[in-house]
């Protein structure tokens, strides 16, 4: 890790965080001592400049610090992601010259918390279409109408990023990005009861005509791709946060089943579970499919701040980062439930935690079958109509 941990992420401050997961995933809240001690470090403007008072440190760096707290509260970890989205595609905009999110910039650092608001139920369009109505008014801002899914760090948000549909003009929809504060017309649904990832509280957001003012309206783009920076910028970022979350829960796992191997002693032979040759190909296993992810996340992350262009293969790339991520994530955590013993089993054991939390991997975007559609044409071309 090339950022210094112990200034952004001190071993004391993981070890609370550590600590306190366990009872907020059996209580299902959100962990609201966690955010507190984050904010108070300075975690949530890691990725603003220095000049605007956060760290100034680059997406490569915030995916290892993910990484990193990852290890300890996934879901804490997760949640933070989304904020962190954010200020992040703050930064892609800005390194390209457009500082339309400078707000975003300015209000983490002033404590605001930024919810990422793109997920809709059965849209599989993502980013290029929405069902959300984006209403025009005589003043230039816009009321939403419509419901979010999966929008995490529900309880405390204070400004939510989200895209909608103006279909004003029938000859000329547009896709619209902009931020609403909260609000009356904001209901936010106490319907986070899930298997695993429960401290993100991603509930459900209801838009009553929820208004995003002039100045919050950050871009109108037409439906489907676009090459606008702020897509590429949501995209890469999330992508990439994404994978580091998943690449830390692997990583934990992985310490997990070390120390069970250590610990652990067969009445068979007497000898710890570490000389079993059978558990110790295992372990090398999980270790050798764990250790290619910390470099690619930090590869295709550096990429970004480096503003390297991959063209056309930027989309593909970046999915099957995320995806690569997720299914070895799970592995390594299947595997460490076996070296670990039934103990594991039990739901006071750390893995049991890390088992459920895992699973929430494949519901994020990009799904299985997106990114092998994207890199399947990466590689052979697009489909004959």
């Amino acid at each position: 890790m090339a950022v210094d941990a112990s200034i952004h992420l001190p071993d004391d401050l993981l070890a609370r965080i550590r600590a306190r997961a366990a009872s907020v995933d059996a209580d299902n809240v959100f962990p609201e001592q966690d955010l507190a001690e984050l904010q108070a470090a300075g975690y949530l403007s890691i990725l603003v400049p220095a000049e605007l008072g956060g760290a100034g440190l680059g997406l490569a760096d915030a995916a290892a610090l993910q990484q990193r707290l990852a290890s300890a509260a996934p879901a804490t970890a997760l949640a933070v992601n989304m904020h962190l989205v954010w200020t992040g595609v703050a930064k892609v905009l800005a390194d390209r010259g457009d500082d339309s999110l400078r707000f975003v910039q300015v209000g983490a650092v002033d404590g605001e918390i930024f919810a990422f608001g793109i997920s809709e139920a059965g849209n599989d369009l993502v980013l290029f279409g929405s069902d959300t109505d984006a209403a025009p008014r005589p003043d230039g801002s816009y009321a939403f109408t419509g419901t979010k899914i999966f929008t995490s760090l529900g309880p405390v948000w204070s400004q939510l990023g989200l895209h909608g549909l103006d279909a004003s003009d029938p000859d000329d929809p547009r896709m619209v990005y902009a931020f609403v504060p909260r609000s009356p017309e904001v209901v936010t649904r106490d319907d986070w009861d899930t298997l695993g990832m429960r401290g993100t509280q991603s509930r459900t957001t209801e838009l009553h005509g929820a208004v995003a003012s002039p100045d919050r309206v950050v871009r109108r783009l037409a439906p489907g791709p676009q090459p606008d920076a702020i897509v590429f910028g949501i995209f890469s970022v999330f992508e990439v946060l994404l994978a580091s979350v998943y690449t830390g829960v692997a990583r934990r796992a992985l310490d997990l089943a070390v120390e069970a191997a250590k610990t652990r002693t067969s009445k068979k032979s007497g000898r710890t579970y570490s000389q079993d040759p059978d558990i110790r190909h295992r372990i090398a296993a999980m270790a050798i499919a764990y250790d290619a992810l910390p470099v690619l996340v930090e590869s295709l992350a550096a990429d970004v701040d480096d503003l390297v262009d991959h063209g056309a293969l930027w989309f593909p790339r970046l999915s099957a980062l995320k995806h690569r991520a997720v299914t070895m994530a799970k592995q390594v955590v299947d595997e460490a439930m076996l070296v670990s013993g039934g103990a594991s089993y039990f739901t006071r054991n750390e893995l049991s935690r890390l088992y459920r939390d895992v699973l929430a991997g494949m519901f994020h975007p990009s799904d299985p079958e997106s990114v092998h559609s994207a890199v399947a044409a990466a590689w052979l071309g697009p489909l004959e109509p």
